[in-house]
Protein backbone atom coordinates (compact mmCIF):
# COMPACT_ATOMS: atom_id res chain seq x y z
CA UNK A 1 0.00 0.00 0.00
CA UNK A 2 3.07 2.61 0.57
CA UNK A 3 4.41 2.22 -2.80
CA UNK A 4 1.16 2.69 -4.35
CA UNK A 5 0.97 5.95 -2.43
CA UNK A 6 4.63 6.85 -2.90
CA UNK A 7 4.15 6.17 -6.65
CA UNK A 8 1.43 8.44 -7.03
CA UNK A 9 2.75 11.34 -5.18
CA UNK A 10 5.74 10.57 -7.53
CA UNK A 11 3.40 10.96 -10.46
CA UNK A 12 2.06 14.34 -8.99
CA UNK A 13 5.32 15.88 -8.88
CA UNK A 14 6.39 15.11 -11.76
CA UNK A 15 3.57 16.46 -13.50
CA UNK A 16 3.46 19.50 -11.83
CA UNK A 17 6.86 20.29 -13.01
CA UNK A 18 6.65 19.46 -16.28
CA UNK A 19 3.36 21.91 -16.25
CA UNK A 20 6.03 24.56 -15.20
CA UNK A 21 8.73 24.14 -16.59
CA UNK A 22 7.93 25.63 -20.28
CA UNK A 23 7.04 28.51 -17.90
CA UNK A 24 9.73 29.17 -16.05
CA UNK A 25 12.00 28.91 -19.64
CA UNK A 26 9.56 31.30 -20.90
CA UNK A 27 10.10 33.66 -18.84
CA UNK A 28 13.85 33.38 -18.27
CA UNK A 29 14.79 35.37 -21.90
CA UNK A 30 13.02 32.97 -24.17
CA UNK A 31 10.85 35.17 -26.55
CA UNK A 32 7.01 34.51 -26.23
CA UNK A 33 4.93 35.54 -29.26
CA UNK A 34 1.27 36.75 -28.91
CA UNK A 35 -1.37 35.33 -27.42
CA UNK A 36 -5.38 35.61 -26.47
CA UNK A 37 -6.48 37.44 -29.56
CA UNK A 38 -9.48 39.53 -28.42
CA UNK A 39 -12.22 41.07 -30.70
CA UNK A 40 -14.72 43.28 -29.35
CA UNK A 41 -17.54 43.64 -30.19
CA UNK A 42 -17.48 40.19 -31.31
CA UNK A 43 -20.42 41.18 -33.70
CA UNK A 44 -20.06 44.76 -35.71
CA UNK A 45 -21.65 46.03 -38.68
CA UNK A 46 -20.05 47.36 -41.76
CA UNK A 47 -17.86 50.62 -41.49
CA UNK A 48 -18.20 49.85 -37.46
CA UNK A 49 -15.36 49.93 -35.49
CA UNK A 50 -13.06 46.93 -33.58
CA UNK A 51 -10.91 47.07 -30.64
CA UNK A 52 -8.01 44.45 -30.98
CA UNK A 53 -6.10 43.26 -27.54
CA UNK A 54 -3.54 41.16 -27.76
CA UNK A 55 -1.42 39.24 -24.74
CA UNK A 56 2.30 38.82 -24.88
CA UNK A 57 2.78 41.70 -27.15
CA UNK A 58 5.08 44.22 -24.90
CA UNK A 59 6.27 46.51 -28.17
CA UNK A 60 3.12 46.71 -30.32
CA UNK A 61 2.85 45.14 -33.55
CA UNK A 62 0.34 44.69 -36.30
CA UNK A 63 -3.06 43.11 -37.02
CA UNK A 64 -4.39 42.39 -40.14
CA UNK A 65 -7.55 40.89 -41.51
CA UNK A 66 -9.74 40.52 -44.63
CA UNK A 67 -12.35 42.71 -43.02
CA UNK A 68 -9.95 46.00 -42.23
CA UNK A 69 -6.76 47.02 -43.28
CA UNK A 70 -3.50 46.83 -41.72
CA UNK A 71 -3.84 48.42 -38.08
CA UNK A 72 -0.75 49.12 -35.86
CA UNK A 73 -1.37 47.91 -32.25
CA UNK A 74 0.41 50.16 -29.69
CA UNK A 75 1.86 48.64 -26.41
CA UNK A 76 -0.29 49.51 -23.34
CA UNK A 77 1.69 50.77 -20.55
CA UNK A 78 2.32 48.87 -17.44
CA UNK A 79 0.81 45.36 -19.02
CA UNK A 80 2.24 42.58 -21.60
CA UNK A 81 -0.57 43.87 -23.39
CA UNK A 82 -0.97 45.76 -27.22
CA UNK A 83 -4.06 47.31 -28.12
CA UNK A 84 -5.51 49.14 -31.58
CA UNK A 85 -8.57 50.09 -33.30
CA UNK A 86 -9.51 49.13 -36.40
CA UNK A 87 -11.79 50.56 -39.29
CA UNK A 88 -14.24 47.29 -40.91
CA UNK A 89 -14.50 47.94 -44.89
CA UNK A 90 -17.70 49.15 -45.58
CA UNK A 91 -17.59 46.21 -48.48
CA UNK A 92 -17.04 43.48 -46.05
CA UNK A 93 -18.33 40.34 -46.68
CA UNK A 94 -21.27 39.57 -43.76
CA UNK A 95 -20.06 36.49 -41.60
CA UNK A 96 -17.05 35.15 -39.63
CA UNK A 97 -13.60 37.04 -39.93
CA UNK A 98 -10.08 35.96 -38.80
CA UNK A 99 -7.54 38.23 -37.57
CA UNK A 100 -3.77 37.70 -37.57
CA UNK A 101 -1.39 39.56 -35.25
CA UNK A 102 2.76 39.79 -35.66
CA UNK A 103 4.54 40.79 -32.70
CA UNK A 104 8.21 41.09 -32.76
CA UNK A 105 8.49 38.24 -35.80
CA UNK A 106 6.14 35.95 -34.34
CA UNK A 107 2.74 35.39 -35.76
CA UNK A 108 -0.84 34.16 -34.33
CA UNK A 109 -4.40 34.00 -35.67
CA UNK A 110 -7.56 33.62 -34.82
CA UNK A 111 -9.87 31.88 -37.17
CA UNK A 112 -13.16 33.48 -35.97
CA UNK A 113 -12.22 36.73 -33.96
CA UNK A 114 -15.52 38.77 -35.11
CA UNK A 115 -18.83 38.53 -37.42
CA UNK A 116 -19.40 41.06 -39.57
CA UNK A 117 -23.31 41.88 -40.05
CA UNK A 118 -24.83 43.32 -43.02
CA UNK A 119 -26.09 46.85 -43.14
CA UNK A 120 -29.71 48.11 -43.04
CA UNK A 121 -31.44 50.24 -45.22
CA UNK A 122 -31.75 52.70 -42.78
CA UNK A 123 -34.36 55.95 -42.99
CA UNK A 124 -36.72 53.77 -45.19
CA UNK A 125 -38.98 52.51 -42.68
CA UNK A 126 -38.44 48.91 -43.40
CA UNK A 127 -39.44 49.40 -47.04
CA UNK A 128 -37.07 49.43 -50.19
CA UNK A 129 -37.02 50.99 -53.28
CA UNK A 130 -37.64 48.63 -55.68
CA UNK A 131 -41.34 48.72 -54.34
CA UNK A 132 -44.33 46.29 -53.66
CA UNK A 133 -44.71 42.78 -55.81
CA UNK A 134 -47.33 40.93 -57.57
CA UNK A 135 -47.92 38.84 -54.45
CA UNK A 136 -47.50 41.20 -52.18
CA UNK A 137 -50.37 43.36 -54.72
CA UNK A 138 -52.69 40.63 -54.48
CA UNK A 139 -52.72 40.21 -50.88
CA UNK A 140 -53.33 43.65 -50.62
CA UNK A 141 -56.31 43.78 -52.95
CA UNK A 142 -57.37 40.29 -51.71
CA UNK A 143 -57.83 42.14 -48.05
CA UNK A 144 -59.43 45.02 -49.28
CA UNK A 145 -62.17 43.28 -51.32
CA UNK A 146 -62.69 41.12 -47.96
CA UNK A 147 -63.38 44.42 -45.95
CA UNK A 148 -65.42 45.91 -48.54
CA UNK A 149 -67.97 42.80 -48.91
CA UNK A 150 -67.47 42.43 -45.22
CA UNK A 151 -68.77 45.90 -44.25
CA UNK A 152 -71.84 45.52 -47.23
CA UNK A 153 -72.94 42.31 -45.95
CA UNK A 154 -72.83 44.55 -42.52
CA UNK A 155 -74.86 47.34 -43.81
CA UNK A 156 -77.45 45.31 -45.89
CA UNK A 157 -78.53 43.17 -42.42
CA UNK A 158 -78.59 46.56 -40.50
CA UNK A 159 -81.06 48.46 -42.92
CA UNK A 160 -83.22 45.20 -43.11
CA UNK A 161 -83.21 45.40 -39.48
CA UNK A 162 -85.15 48.66 -39.77
CA UNK A 163 -87.88 47.87 -41.65
CA UNK A 164 -89.17 44.98 -39.74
Amino acid sequence: MRTTRAMAAAATAVAALSLAAPAAVARDGMPVGPSNIVAMPSVVARGGQLTITVDNCPRGGTATSDAFRPTRLSPVHGSNTARGTAMIDRHAKPGSHSITVMCDGRTLTNPAAFSVIGGVQGGLGGSSSTGATPTDMAIGGGLIAVAIVGGGVFWMRRRAEKRI
